[in-house]
């Protein structure tokens, strides 16, 4: 059963999103990252390939950014923040942020070309942004849905 605190807390976060304007900007810069992959030579999917592959979409799109949020930015990034890393940073972006961003980025070569698996740097270094920004994971996990969701729409299999 969910605590009436944690749904206090998801409020507060959701509320404060809506009017950050820099996460807003983030938002708006999904279809610009979904764009340069066209651009790169991606084939758009198939107009029927929601349908057939519905439960994989969710997969792809839903399960899979919560779950990697919720590790990479809920368990090691928050563990780096306990280092002496949380006390360097590049411009606004923290160290905490940079290392798991990195490894975010490895593990994508498992499954994604090496051009595509070093693009993931950019939105995992904006989801990590945000994860510091609201010492939350939940900003994150939005934005990875949102990102995952647009992209396999687009692109599916």
């Amino acid at each position: 059963m969910v605590s009436n605190k944690l749904l206090i807390n998801i409020s507060f976060i959701l509320h404060q999103l809506i009017r950050d304007k820099v996460y807003l900007t983030a938002v708006f810069l999904a279809p610009f990252f979904w764009f340069s992959l066209y651009y790169s030579g991606e084939a758009m999917s198939e107009a029927d390939w929601l349908s057939r592959h519905f439960l994989l979409f969710l997969q792809l799109a839903l399960l899979y950014p919560v779950v990697e949020e919720l590790v990479f930015r809920g368990l090691l990034q928050e563990k780096l923040w306990q280092t002496r890393l949380s006390r360097l940073s590049i411009y606004c972006i923290s160290m905490p942020n940079i290392v798991t961003s990195i490894i975010f980025t490895g593990f994508h070569f498992i499954s994604h070309p090496p051009v595509w698996a070093v693009m993931v740097i950019v939105p995992s270094l904006v989801f990590g942004f945000f994860r510091d920004r609201y010492q939350h994971v939940l900003p994150a996990i939005i934005l990875h849905v949102f990102y995952n969701g647009g992209y396999f729409l687009l692109f599916g299999k």
